[in-house]
């Protein structure tokens, strides 16, 4: 599907950048780091089936690739996503129902098997699924004027699968506020109920995600994908099955070739050399 996508690549002081966009997202990477745009304003940037299986297929290419070290989801417009679009859920049947949600789930998904971090880069407004998208993602940073929703119900149409990634990133009461209100929460409140991690002025918001990117890039990639897939398998086991998945990871990363560099580096009091595999 990136056949369709308009291409340019050209060489900079950092290596090899590349941009490729078609009318509903924009690709550039860089150094490692790959940022997806969502560009279709005209729809409030909603998850239509073309965006999800663009933003998919963004996700996925490469993925195994060592050079790319983390990926940043960005919208352009004062709405980051509002979520479904609501003119195919309007003239679909049951059977396009079907094929719009599962698409959805896919998509949740891509964020979460990514061997590498995910971070939302919000600057605007994050509605139903769009606001899901972004509670999938590892880490949020957003704007001060951002704000978040599920304002489903209002529409007759429970926020009922954005509501599974925001119960699992704050407490139920506030998940069950958002739900049942459909009221817009500030940023400054989702920051204070842990749905996104860090909340700066709009200006900023390159420079700490950038800041963050540098930090993951100075670790281990093989080590980073260890942790996040082992994060997201653990976080719904049980406390001591939980515990028993653990055990068997540590061993696994100790014994990996970064594993035992990070190790010596640390006894020889010199910065870790890594393989990234």
């Amino acid at each position: 599907m990136l056949a369709s996508f308009k291409r340019k690549s050209t060489r900079s002081l950092f290596g090899l950048y590349r941009c490729v966009h078609n009318k509903h997202i924009l690709i550039q990477e860089n150094d490692g780091t790959r940022e997806i745009t969502l560009i279709h304003e005209k729809t409030k940037n909603s998850l239509s089936i073309d965006m999800m299986n663009y933003l998919i297929e963004a996700i996925n290419e490469n993925k195994d690739d060592v050079s790319l070290r983390a990926i940043i989801l960005s919208a352009k417009g004062n709405v980051f996503s509002a979520g479904h679009n609501l003119k195919e859920l309007s003239s679909a049947g049951i059977k396009q129902h079907e094929v719009i949600f599962r698409k959805a789930t896919e998509l949740m998904k891509s964020v979460i098997q990514s061997p590498v971090p995910i971070i939302a880069k919000v600057n605007g407004f994050a509605a139903a699924a769009g606001c899901q998208l972004v509670a999938t993602c590892d880490m949020i940073v957003c704007s001060e004027t951002s704000k978040f929703s599920t304002p489903g119900a209002n529409f007759g149409i429970f926020c009922s699968t954005p509501g599974i990634a925001i119960a699992r990133s704050i407490p139920k009461s506030q998940t069950t506020y958002m739900l049942y209100t459909g009221e817009p929460i500030t940023a400054q409140k989702a920051y204070e109920i842990g749905l996104v991690t860090k909340v700066v002025p709009a200006e900023q918001l390159d420079i700490e995600v950038n800041e963050i990117i540098e930090k993951i890039k100075h670790k281990s990639r093989s080590v980073i994908a260890l942790g996040k897939e082992f994060f997201y398998k653990q976080i719904d086991l049980d406390l001591l099955e939980a515990y028993k998945l653990g055990e068997k990871i540590m061993v696994e990363n100790i014994n990996s070739g970064d594993g035992q560099e990070g190790i010596k580096s640390f006894a020889e009091k010199r910065k870790p050399s890594w393989s990234h595999k």
